[in-house]
């Protein structure tokens, strides 16, 4: 992935500077936001990535969109549109995101069903990756109908699949073995 190590840079050294101003939750908001809207938006993740749009009207468009977001966040902005690295906002967020986290002792569990998880089994997820972890969880929903059913946890580096596409691969593999 293009400008990962750069992205993990730009995160730590705002990170850190949001530490020392004490605004680290609320730039890690901001970047939240940010986040999400690159990934639900197409069109403003294209204008960020495009080589034919000035830097001036990427910039003046993420400062429309975001114009509530912390001072921090919005220098982030800036700076990123200097450098020339504005593409890579996205994976900045995201990056920061997963520092703040994991500076605050927080794990994310990534959960692939079929359907959105009820409160009810988002709780019982909670409280089993929390006893697997020992640490404050956090569980985020992915909806992926591919699996058809069952589930899929992730958290940290280990994964557990209980889905129905796994299942089904697996008897579909022993059976064309034999």
């Amino acid at each position: 992935m293009a400008g990962a190590r750069a992205a993990i840079r730009y995160a730590k050294a705002v990170l850190s500077l949001a530490s020392d101003r004490k605004t680290a939750e609320v730039v890690n908001n901001d970047l939240k936001l940010i986040a999400n809207t690159l990934a639900e938006s197409k069109d403003l993740s294209e204008v960020l990535q495009s080589p034919v749009i000035p830097s001036s009207i990427k910039k003046a468009t993420l400062l429309e969109v975001f114009k509530n977001s912390n001072k921090t966040t919005l220098s982030l902005i800036d700076t990123l549109v200097t450098n020339n690295r504005i593409d890579i906002l996205g994976h900045v967020a995201s990056k920061y995101n997963q520092l703040f986290d994991e500076s605050k002792g927080i794990e994310v569990a990534t959960v692939t069903t079929a359907i959105a998880l009820t409160a009810d089994l988002k709780k019982k997820v909670l409280a089993k990756a929390k006893a697997l972890t020992g640490k404050e969880v956090e569980v985020e929903n992915i909806i992926d109908e591919s699996i058809l059913g069952g589930f899929i946890l992730r958290i940290g580096d280990v994964q557990y699949n209980a889905s129905v596409a796994n299942q089904l691969n697996k008897l579909k593999r022993e059976f064309t073995l034999n």
